[in-house]
């Protein structure tokens, strides 16, 4: 599998995505008797404790694949499919907190000209709360996705065989 890092656009593509959805929401609340905007305040904390954990998983990830292998006989072994899971958790996470950062702005940005109205301004709270929380998931997010990179391996590309190289031809 060559799995590449996400690449700085796509965040900022979701970020708007989640931008326009928010303010659709927002609009189609207002000419409608239901209630799609605002975050439950359980929403950031559960998103904070998801953030930990697949940062969690990403640590020992790393921890694992930057160990020699020789000093790695008292450390517990890690599947390679448990490796490849918490890469994918922290790609989600991350892109899944740029959407949602996206989808919280617009609906802030939907509700600043009603601030007066308590409904609107507890709508606001409870989404600068959720965007926050959904910020903090995009940074661990791409800070795991980092962590669950693997070292190059001394193949024929890696930086100490080509300076093997080199010196050889120059010996």
């Amino acid at each position: 599998m060559n799995a590449q890092r996400t690449r700085w656009w796509e965040y900022a593509l979701a970020i708007i995505l989640g931008l326009l959805a928010g303010i659709g929401i927002a609009v189609i609340e207002s000419h409608m008797t239901i209630s799609l905007t605002g975050a439950p305040w359980p929403v950031p904390v559960i998103m904070v404790i998801i953030a930990f954990i697949v940062l969690y998983c990403a640590w020992q990830v790393h921890c694992y694949a930057t160990t020699e292998p020789r000093k790695r006989v008292g450390m517990k072994r890690i599947d390679p499919q448990r490796a490849v899971y918490t890469l994918v958790f922290a790609k989600t996470l991350a892109i899944a907190g740029a959407l949602l950062l996206g989808w919280y702005g617009g609906e802030i940005i939907m509700t600043l000209g009603h601030l007066d109205a308590t409904y609107y301004r507890t709508i606001a709270i409870q989404c600068a709360f959720a965007a926050a929380a959904s910020l903090f998931d995009m940074i661990i997010g791409i800070v795991s996705e980092g962590l669950c990179q693997l070292p190059p391996t001394e193949g024929s590309e890696h930086p100490k065989m080509k300076e093997r190289r080199q010196q050889q031809g120059i010996a």
